[in-house]
């Protein structure tokens, strides 16, 4: 019985030969793309991160800067205030609508709920020979 081939299962001589550039890494100008000097350094694929130096302007320290629970209690307001006005409040039609649905839909489980439990409630004093009305 022949084994299946999965991917990276493949022996060296069937691998193609990566002697000359691809396709598609060769730009309009006929220039190749991976081409790197020899005294570049060379990318492993991290993210570039700036370097922070610790300093007053931070927004930390900006932040410990300010005093006591009022300054706080403000900056936790300012930030409410600035948050609210990207929210995208519906129309009067679309809250209409959704109050509608909201309404059917709590009205529509609220039934089933007490279909079932007047069910299980049945089968139980029939089950336990309780008396029935």
């Amino acid at each position: 019985m022949a084994e299946r081939k999965r991917p990276g299962d493949d022996a060296v001589g069937d691998r193609p030969d990566n002697d000359g550039p691809d396709d598609a890494a060769i730009d309009d100008t006929g220039v190749e793309d991976d081409v790197v000097a020899d005294d570049e350094p060379v990318s492993r694929g991290g993210t570039a991160v700036r370097e922070r130096k610790a300093s007053a302007e931070s927004p930390k320290a900006k932040k410990e800067g300010r005093v006591g629970i009022f300054g706080r209690i403000g900056g936790f307001f300012r930030e409410v205030v600035g948050e609210l006005r990207k929210v995208i409040w519906p129309t009067r039609k679309e809250l209409l609508t959704y109050t509608g649905v909201v309404i059917a839909f709590v009205a529509i489980m609220t039934t089933i709920v007490a279909v079932l439990d007047f069910g299980f409630a049945k089968a139980v004093l029939f089950a336990f020979g309780g008396k029935s009305s």
